[in-house]
């Protein structure tokens, strides 16, 4: 009987390396397993910062990554690599995370292969195939070829049955907390040239979905500097997507002004300790609404839609979509009632306890040993 199973867990983007950062450690401490963790390098430079930081390596490296690169071309070169390298290194199970194209390419690849595929944080549904894109086509179509489905919540449990999903769901918790809860007791800094935190409130910010791109984002930005001049004693951080479609325009409208401080990506490290330091957070990030309620940050969603529900019905988090006058008005709530941010910031994370990891280990032990 055997009693070592080959778990190859492949991966392209900084959320995916995130949220699989402590199943690939248990993995590799377990005597149960051998493990393989591939990269087809859809992120280069945001997913070696958290390996660094995680203190990762990968055994493979499929470096797709193009300039421009198109979702075609992302799709099509990781399945013909990973065509090549799953049929070389023959894994009992091939686990992927999320929604992402790698994610996508993985599940297909694994599949032509006959392999068992198991999905990290599997169930989330907006139920608009176009919004977010491509991403709610991406989780659908991995959720069809999965056998074992790591639900972080209830709410994905159910759209796993509504999906016609009738085997292999486990409700286990969102794996982003582990990773959260791993770094944030480790106290980490976020140092941004010429930023006293301790001078302003902060608002960290993020922006990037395909879907808030041009006018979307015009409104988003007209909408910040609108709070800033309410609030003068606010301050913006933020971390500006490499996509030049997003950072061209941040830079061309707010690159001046005094309170905003426009940087560079953060590392998930640094991420961690801005999270730990602002006052609230705007962003349309999916991660981010996540981890959020864990640190006790409000959290304003730039999105008319989310796959995250359980935040909003916890009360952590709150649709505000993406008008000017919307964010400022919801933005000005928060900044100016104090009961209302409170209420907001003293919730329980609905989305994980820590322990999401260990248990999707003993899942997938127990599917390979019988």
């Amino acid at each position: 009987m055997k009693t070592t199973f080959h778990v190859c867990v492949t991966l392209g983007t900084r959320p995916e390396a995130i949220k699989l950062a402590p199943v690939i450690h248990l993995l590799r401490t377990s005597s149960n397993f051998q493990t393989s963790v591939v990269l087809t390098g859809q992120h280069r430079e945001m997913v070696a910062q958290v390996m660094q930081l995680f203190d990762l390596k990968a055994d493979y490296d499929l470096n797709i990554m193009q300039p421009k690169q198109t979702l075609t071309q992302i799709t099509c070169n990781s399945l013909v690599g990973l065509e090549k390298l799953y049929k070389e290194i023959q894994p009992d199970i091939v686990l992927v995370q999320g929604d992402t194209t790698t994610a996508f390419a993985a599940a297909l690849a694994a599949f032509y292969q006959q392999i068992p595929v198991g999905h990290v944080e599997a169930g989330l549904r907006t139920d608009n195939l176009f919004n977010p894109f491509p991403e709610e086509a991406n989780r659908r179509l991995v959720s069809q070829i999965a056998q074992l489905h790591f639900a972080p919540t209830l709410a994905s449990v159910d759209n796993l049955h509504v999906s016609g999903i009738k085997e292999g769901i486990h409700h286990t918790g969102n794996t982003v907390i582990d990773a959260l809860l791993y770094v944030s007791g480790r106290s980490p800094k976020c140092n941004i040239p010429n930023l006293d935190w301790s001078a302003h409130r902060v608002i960290l910010a993020t922006v990037h979905r395909r879907e808030n791109w041009g006018q979307p984002l015009e409104q988003i930005i007209q909408a910040w500097l609108q709070i800033l001049t309410d609030f003068p004693d606010v301050a913006l951080v933020l971390p500006m997507h490499l996509n030049p479609v997003v950072r061209e325009p941040l830079m061309a409208k707010l690159g001046k002004h005094p309170r905003i401080f426009l940087v560079e990506p953060l590392d998930y490290e640094q991420l961690v300790g801005a999270m730990q330091r602002c006052y609230l957070i705007m962003s349309d990030s999916g991660g981010l609404q996540e981890e959020a309620p864990s640190l006790g940050k409000p959290v304003l969603v730039l999105r008319s839609t989310t796959e995250r529900p359980e935040a909003v019905i916890a009360g952590t988090s709150k649709l505000i979509g993406i008008e000017t006058d919307d964010i400022v008005a919801e933005a000005s709530k928060l900044l100016s009632d104090r009961g209302a941010y409170e209420q907001m910031a003293n919730v329980a994370n609905p989305f994980g306890d820590g322990k999401s990891s260990q248990r999707i280990l003993d899942i997938v032990h127990e599917f390979l040993a019988n």
